[in-house]
């Protein structure tokens, strides 16, 4: 039997949610629409999440912005209520700014 072509090598998943609290504790984030479309726009976020329910009309705002800064976008899986859940937060979450990551691994999100 012949070799097949080498298959590659499959990258760890990465926890989210983990990773969400880890920057909310050591790192910097902006949360809501304002202060993530503020980051979005004048290109100091490193990473834009937005919740799988954020408001359309704020979705396309931020998703414009962040292609005119070449800053990337990872679209949360859960609902703003989920995403408020994992930043350790006690109130709905519709969209977030990672300015500083801290100590955590969020920004291999972006290399996605």
């Amino acid at each position: 039997m012949q070799p097949t072509e080498a298959t590659q090598p499959t990258q760890p998943k990465i926890d989210v949610s983990k990773q969400l609290q880890i920057a909310v504790r050591s790192g910097k984030i902006a949360l809501g629409i304002k202060e993530t479309l503020d980051a979005a726009r004048f290109s100091k976020a490193k990473l834009l999440i937005l919740a799988s329910n954020c408001p359309a009309r704020d979705r396309e705002d931020i998703v414009q912005y962040a292609k005119q800064s070449d800053v990337p976008i990872f679209n949360y899986p859960g609902t703003s209520v989920d995403l408020g859940a994992a930043c350790l937060k006690r109130f709905v979450v519709a969209a977030l700014a990672i300015k500083e990551a801290g100590d955590s691994e969020i920004l291999k999100l972006a290399e996605r």
